[in-house]
């Protein structure tokens, strides 16, 4: 067997790439529920991956799914039964509006609430754009 063989059937026994090729993917909440109750398992790490306070994102996620939430260590509790699905959609939402950036598209981002404007600024530390979070 010479060498371009050998090299193909290794090639034919390495898996597949798991991820998009991407730098940045959107990590995905990892919820189940118990009781009346939707656990957030994996909450403090994808909020450390998208370079967010954790109190910011349960914010967003309280007031768009109508429901308390409370942190609790690296989980999040919202007390209504949800579909994971659903939770991810507004996560996602999230991450589109409040990391990515519009411009560039990176999520290099980081909310500037000072500076004596009543809006809060993204900015883009990667291409220096500055844009209004809702």
């Amino acid at each position: 067997m010479g060498y371009d063989e050998l090299l193909e059937d290794a090639y034919s026994k390495m898996p597949e790439k798991a991820g998009s090729g991407e730098r940045f993917d959107i990590p995905v909440l990892d919820s189940f529920n118990e009781g009346n109750k939707t656990i957030l398992k994996n909450f403090q790490a994808a909020c450390l991956k998208i370079r967010r306070a954790a109190s910011e994102v349960s914010k967003f996620l309280s007031k768009e799914l109508a429901t308390p939430a409370t942190v609790e260590g690296d989980r999040l509790v919202l007390h209504r039964k949800l579909k994971p699905e659903a939770v991810n959609k507004k996560f996602e939402e999230y991450v589109n509006g409040h990391v990515l950036c519009k411009q560039c598209g990176k999520p290099d981002t980081h909310i500037d609430s000072g500076s004596g404007q009543r809006a809060k600024m993204l900015v883009c530390e990667a291409c220096g754009a500055r844009g209004v979070v809702r």
